[in-house]
């Protein structure tokens, strides 16, 4: 599918949407599999792949910030992702990602609690 698709009457996507949602989706796995964090590894289009420790909707107009472990960060087309996975974090062998102080806040602010 292409990155550049848009169905008529869809709203445009939203990074910080995406994001969000993804920060939440991280968290449900961490709350599900009994773990004090995750382990998120993205794997890009060309193959390579990251362990992140967070990201981040910036710098937005279809990039998003990756930033792994070794504390450097990348600008990336949000195209550029062919898949995100969890897995439980062991910090000495797959380190966890931080979630933002506020995912949680906004999750139970969209639910209405």
């Amino acid at each position: 599918m292409s990155p550049d698709l848009w169905v008529p009457g869809a709203a445009e996507p939203s990074l910080d949407d995406f994001v969000a949602r993804v920060h939440r989706q991280i968290e449900r796995y961490t709350a599900t599999h009994a773990a004090d964090r995750s382990h998120v590894e993205v794997e890009l289009g060309d193959g390579e792949r990251l362990t992140l420790q967070s990201l981040d909707s910036e710098p937005g107009y279809g990039f998003l910030t990756l930033t792994v472990h070794d504390g450097n960060q990348l600008i990336v087309p949000v195209g550029a992702i062919r898949r995100i996975t969890f897995g439980p974090a062991d910090e000495k062998n797959k380190p966890g990602f931080a979630l933002p102080k506020d995912a949680r806040l906004a999750d139970d602010t969209e639910a209405g609690r």
